[in-house]
């Protein structure tokens, strides 16, 4: 699917929110995940060509080039030939994270922008063959900051870490309000993209 040539009222899709247990249903115990902070910003996606950024959009298909340029986090060159296109967050560090949003929604909607402290979170390679860990990988050495992460080799770990984020001991630096849990496997993500299985997604935000 390419985002960029998209006709929708929201090109840029939402992450589903379901229960942590109809997710992991269907899943073998020893399923690979990644678990990573669901950073309250806003969510924009960026296009390279031969390694010069092309284009910018927003969650609704907004162009926010000329915005997203201003950002430091947001790389202006790639040592890259072809064409790349990279999903992310763009928030406010050191806010909750209701302002967090609200500043940078502020941010993309203003006709020049302004001057505020925001950053951008990389976690996506769209349309890649790589799994979650090699494509975020591939962006910290393009340049983009990427999210931590913990791996999972058992689906039983999730709960711990759920735990752990609820106790406010888990992503502390990033203003969030929940986790993300992923699919390591790209092989697995295309089956449940493309398959008809009653639960086709390979990634869920849980926010308690």
């Amino acid at each position: 699917c390419d985002y960029f040539k998209k006709k929708s009222k929201l090109v840029l899709p939402s992450l589903e929110k379901d229960s942590l247990d109809e997710f992991l249903k269907g899943l073998l115990v020893d399923t690979r995940l990644l678990i990573e902070p669901k950073i309250d910003g806003c969510a924009v996606a960026l296009q390279y060509r031969n390694g010069t950024l092309e284009k910018a959009i927003s969650r609704e298909g907004t162009d926010v080039t000329s915005k997203l340029i201003k950002i430091q986090d947001i790389p202006h060159k790639l040592s890259l030939r072809g064409v790349i296109q990279v999903r992310g967050e763009l928030y406010a560090p050191n806010q909750s994270p209701i302002i967090s949003q609200r500043i940078s929604s502020a941010f993309l909607r203003a006709k020049e922008g302004f001057s505020r402290s925001l950053s951008f979170c990389a976690f996506q390679i769209l349309n890649s063959r790589l799994n979650q860990y090699e494509s975020k990988k591939v962006l910290s050495k393009l340049g983009f900051t990427i999210p931590q992460d913990i791996s999972c080799n058992f689906t039983s770990q999730v709960q711990v870490f759920r735990k752990q984020w609820l106790e406010r001991k888990l992503f502390r630096k990033y203003p969030t309000d929940g986790i993300v849990v992923k699919i390591n496997s790209r092989k697995l993500q295309l089956m449940r993209e493309k398959s008809n299985l009653d639960y086709p997604y390979w990634q869920v935000a849980i926010k308690s």
